[in-house]
């Protein structure tokens, strides 16, 4: 009987630790999703771990050799409970599994479906429920907004859970 095992990576070495496991003959997974990611001051969408530092891997439990799996490159430790490996239900891997390839975890920011030039509505703050047009959508959480107020446009800095579509 094949069990699946909760595997602890060493940080950013998921796809090493992937790559070595497999390569050594075990099953393993790595869910992914489709997320944003920033790097020299480009934002691009790129295949993200699903569960940063954590991938699954199967091995026949009567025959378990632990120790290829705890040296193996990019890998930190097992999870365990009770210094024995926790193994996790194989219906829950296989429902992730499905799931992703369905494309429910595709993390991409609401904001980001927002163009420059539109309009939106400010939800939170001191400029709340007032519609301006969408100037900018900075790198980091941040977007430019174009009110008008008493008169006259006002460029105003906003954080970007703060506006929807208007």
């Amino acid at each position: 009987m094949t069990s699946w095992y909760a595997v602890h990576t060493r940080p950013h070495a998921e796809t090493l630790a992937l790559e070595n496991l497999l390569r050594q003959g075990y099953r393993a997974y790595l869910p992914r999703c489709r997320a944003w990611v920033s790097h020299a001051r480009r934002r691009h969408l790129a295949l993200q771990p699903l569960f940063p530092r954590y991938l699954f891997a199967a091995a026949a439990e009567p025959t378990m050799r632990w120790r290829p799996i705890l040296s193996t490159y990019g890998v930190h430790d097992l999870v365990r409970a009770g210094g024995r490996p926790a193994p996790v239900a194989s219906e829950l891997v296989e429902a992730i599994r499905a799931r992703e390839q369905e494309g429910a975890y595709e993390l991409l920011e609401p904001r980001r479906r927002l163009r420059a030039g539109e309009f939106v509505r400010v939800t939170a703050g001191v400029f709340e429920d007032m519609v301006g047009r969408l100037v900018e959508l900075n790198d980091s959480d941040r977007v430019t907004v174009l009110l008008e107020f008493l008169g006259r446009a006002v460029r105003a800095q906003l954080s970007g859970h703060m506006i929807e579509a208007a």
